[in-house]
């Protein structure tokens, strides 16, 4: 990429994520005016205080401006600003009044099917093994489940502060990598320009968090990057395209697909909210909010760099590269082990680390001896000192 080009992505990246970070408090007052709070009445809840929603329009408003000053208007974008905007007022809606699940299905429904029929985007083919397999009749009921299924799997996935948004910034910054590599420099802006917006609302999300997103942000990051993980990932020519977009959103959507699962098998609707999220699991294994924010986060950003070296154009590149995203990898493995090792029930079952009770009591344990070698030292000097003494005295006598 040409310097000047360089420049032009960056500055459609900090106009993205200045906009983002500068609507996020008029978003929060906004919130508090129209009664969109989140008032923590269940034990599902983790967080502990009444809490603000709609904090994803502050997203949208990032990524919509950056994306009409500085993107070409392809079918892609064009169906995130229709579908997005629907789906923005639809989270408005849900996070004041609280939208039945099946009501939402369907919108959710409805906009893939507008970006599939008006905007022209769709999976007409997917690629396994370095064949092309043409869907045909499939085409359209496979690209709505998509859209439809990881829309729903970012909104799930939004239980702790700023888990979504990081999550969401973490795949579409991957996303962004492989377009890059593969030479799809519209779809790399427009992931990019996502990831700012992302990272614009983060400050203002992470725990203990300010503000929530809400269904309003959930919505629209989940729609926005299944548009362009359809455009993208799934034309990518390399020999594994169609696994692509599942390694790279492998986290949401495992979750995702484990609580419907769960679910129906408990005899209870896919649409139950319940504790069983990964989440969820983390927290009651005794690590903090944050610690199982940041665990999640390194793992999404491993998938991310697997997406990146699946890459057939990853590989026509020098062994530098191939050397960094080993690096990085290595380096998130050790700072999930870092954080891990950080929990005293994880040091515990490691087998690493002794229990820190039995720790105490032996170093308790090993004062006590000590103490009671220097008594006895100290007896042994006492009755010496009273035998001189009174050898002393009979010398006198």
């Amino acid at each position: 990429m040409e310097f000047n080009t360089i420049m032009y992505v960056l500055a459609a990246a900090v106009c993205a994520g200045l906009v983002a970070f500068a609507t996020t408090p008029p978003v929060r007052a906004l919130a508090y005016y129209i009664g969109a709070i989140d008032v923590p009445l269940d034990k599902r809840r983790m967080h502990k205080k009444p809490t603000p929603l709609i904090g994803g329009l502050a997203i949208y408003f990032g990524f919509t401006l950056a994306s009409a000053l500085f993107c070409d208007y392809t079918g892609n974008l064009v169906a995130i600003w229709i579908g997005g905007t629907v789906l923005v007022i639809v989270g408005i809606l849900d996070d004041k009044y609280r939208l039945s699940a099946l009501l939402k299905l369907f919108i959710q429904i409805g906009v893939a099917l507008i970006a599939v029929f008006v905007c022209d985007v769709s999976i007409s083919y997917i690629t396994l093994f370095g064949k092309s397999i043409v869907l045909g009749m499939w085409e359209v009921p496979v690209t709505v489940l998509w859209i439809v299924a990881l829309t729903n799997a970012i909104n799930l996935i939004d239980g702790l502060d700023g888990l979504a948004c990081g999550i969401s910034a973490i795949c579409s910054a991957s996303i962004s990598c492989v377009m890059l590599l593969a030479g799809d420099y519209t779809s790399a802006m427009l992931t990019l320009i996502l990831t700012a917006s992302c990272i614009g609302f983060i400050p203002f999300n992470r725990n203990p968090a300010r503000i929530f997103m809400g269904d309003t942000g959930a919505l629209f990051l989940g729609y926005s990057l299944s548009i362009i993980s359809v455009g993208g990932l799934f034309k990518v020519h390399t020999a594994i395209s169609f696994l692509l977009p599942l390694i790279v959103f492998a986290l949401p959507l495992f979750d995702t697909f484990n609580a419907i699962i769960r679910r129906v098998l408990s005899g209870r609707s896919p649409f139950s909210p319940d504790k069983g999220h990964l989440h969820h699991k983390l927290v009651a294994m005794g690590f903090t909010q944050k610690e199982s924010v940041k665990i999640l986060y390194a793992i999404c950003a491993l998938m991310g760099l697997v997406s990146v070296v699946f890459t057939e154009t990853m590989f026509n590149k020098t062994r530098t590269v191939k050397a960094i995203v080993l690096l990085a990898a290595a380096l998130i493995i050790l700072y999930v082990n870092y954080i891990v090792m950080k929990n005293p029930a994880s040091r515990l079952h490691s087998g690493l680390f002794e229990d820190e009770k039995k720790t105490a009591y032996r170093k308790l344990k090993r004062k006590v001896e000590i103490a009671t070698i220097l008594a006895d030292r100290m007896d042994d000097s006492v009755g010496n000192t009273e035998n001189t003494n009174e050898g002393e005295s009979g010398k006198n006598e």
